[in-house]
């Protein structure tokens, strides 16, 4: 039997790195990046609704730019940071962005939440606050069918005032 030169194989054997945390995974080329993390990497906060970026719950951030994990192709993101939802908290101690939505009643079912969080993130980890339109702005790739998105809005906004005024949450989390 003739041996299949690596190049022409199926499968890839990438690094990803996923919260800080490099994970050496093999892939097929057209593995998604939401697959990857969930299958291989074993990290399963990051939902699959559509698989066609219409839902965005499966947005991570991608070098801490919100990104639709069911449109990246795993290889794709291979030297990038990606962040999932559970980069987010401690163990028992929520971000204040958990927190808010907490707060604000910002989720019901749930299967949203992680991809809400996710874009409030990349809000909130920057240096000028946004005010409710540009965060309503920031949201619209995210749907909702339960809450409607004002507490959603509210939820991270809050979250981002409340940060101006607690010296321990000031300091940006990359």
């Amino acid at each position: 039997m003739i041996p299949i030169p690596a190049e022409l194989s199926a499968y890839r054997d990438i690094t990803l790195t996923v919260n800080g945390r490099d994970h050496r995974v093999r892939v097929e080329p057209r593995t998604l990046l939401v697959d990857a993390i969930r299958d291989l990497v074993g990290l399963t906060g990051t939902h699959i609704g559509c698989d066609s970026t219409s839902c965005g719950a499966c947005t991570v951030l991608l070098d801490d730019r919100p990104a639709k994990s069911c449109t990246v192709l795993a290889v794709q993101a291979e030297g990038s940071r990606v962040r999932t939802v559970e980069s987010l908290a401690e163990p028992g101690v929520l971000h204040p962005l958990q927190r808010a939505f907490e707060d604000e009643f910002a989720f019901q079912c749930g299967y949203c939440t992680a991809g809400m969080l996710m874009s409030g993130l990349a809000l909130y980890e920057r240096d000028a606050p946004p005010g409710p339109d540009e965060i309503r702005r920031a949201l619209v790739g995210n749907l909702c069918r339960c809450t409607g998105y004002e507490p959603i809005v509210a939820a991270i906004a809050k979250a981002i005032g409340d940060r101006a005024s607690r010296p321990e949450d000031a300091e940006v989390r990359r």
